[in-house]
């Protein structure tokens, strides 16, 4: 069973940075089907299609023009990881930025100057610090709180030893301060996202208790 709330969660972030004109959209794309990939989530990139293929994320050639790639198989159910040879549907050759089917054609001279470069590697919190920016220009609190709610595990990764390491690094601050200004800490959001306020009570987790509490 796919995780849907994470496959909207990263359509609808795209969608905002697309509409805000992110100057690095594409490595933000590549950040965050990166996270989706480490969840249970189907290939959704179709969704997106147009602005994927816009910024550089995906590339697209009718297969009639690449013999050396045939036998590529069609895409099925394979989830984002499986797809390093790229995939085909109907008359077209699919591939993403950095996978191997792309390292094959940039070879091959098919993909040439920035299209030839890869992704540049973006963490995930300083991708959803963006997010959140926007969704906040735009008044969307619901993106906002589910990005937040999936706590700093998720978000942040690592081993920090306590809250002083989180703080330390601005993009955590800069959805902090978004989730507070927005009111984001107090939207109500499906089991499993954050702590309950009861919850909070009674966990004993410095690091999520500073997380999750988050003053008006």
């Amino acid at each position: 069973m796919s995780e849907h709330d994470i496959e909207d969660l990263v359509c609808d972030s795209i969608l905002i940075l697309d509409r805000s004109g992110h100057p690095r959209l594409r490595d933000h794309c590549t950040a965050l089907y990166g996270f989706q990939r480490g969840r249970d989530c189907s290939h959704t990139m179709g969704r997106v299609e147009d602005i994927l293929l816009r910024c550089g994320h995906t590339y697209r050639f009718p297969l009639a023009d690449l013999p050396r790639h045939a036998g590529v198989p069609p895409l099925g159910d394979e989830t984002d990881d499986e797809l390093q040879d790229g995939y085909t549907r109907g008359p077209w050759l699919y591939c993403e930025a950095g996978t191997r089917r792309w390292q094959r054609l940039v070879r091959e001279g098919r993909l040439r100057g920035a299209d030839a470069t890869p992704p540049r590697r973006v963490p995930l919190i300083d991708v959803v610090a963006d997010v959140a920016e926007a969704a906040e220009r735009e008044g969307d609190v619901e993106l906002i709180a589910f990005w937040w709610g999936l706590g700093h595990q998720a978000l942040v990764g690592g081993t920090p030893f306590g809250p002083e390491d989180l703080e330390a690094i601005p993009a955590v601050t800069r959805l902090r301060e978004v989730v507070r200004r927005t009111g984001a800490w107090s939207y109500e959001l499906p089991d499993g996202f954050r702590p309950t306020d009861d919850e909070l009570e009674t966990l004993d987790d410095e690091l999520e208790s500073w997380w999750y509490r988050i003053a008006a």
